[in-house]
């Protein structure tokens, strides 16, 4: 493996960069941004989910004819619910092992 190249960077250089870089002072790295995006994601499944059964209700009562509609509110439901059940197991997963770390 060749190392040459990165023979010029130094702690300071790094510290510089991070320093130097918008992103990194970006205040929508804390926790309650990510607290609130996990909101906004459960808001949002619930609202797919209320519109996948508001529409297999229409279907079901003859005022919605298209079944290509009915089948894509359902698939945006399904997948936004798995996406929202990886995102709590993951959660779950994080916290179980913060729990396990010893002091």
């Amino acid at each position: 493996m060749d190392l040459s190249s990165i023979t010029g960077v130094s702690s300071q250089y790094l510290q510089d960069t991070v320093q130097n870089d918008s992103g990194y002072k970006n205040e929508k790295t804390g926790f309650d941004h990510v607290l609130q995006s996990a909101m906004n994601m459960l808001d949002e499944t619930n609202t797919l989910q209320n519109y996948a059964e508001e529409a297999e209700i229409q279907f079901a009562l003859g005022y919605a004819t298209n079944t290509h509609d009915l089948r894509i509110a359902q698939e945006k439901a399904n997948i936004a619910l798995q996406y929202t059940v990886a995102v709590r197991d993951k959660v779950i997963e994080a916290y179980k092992e913060i729990m396990n770390i010893q002091m």
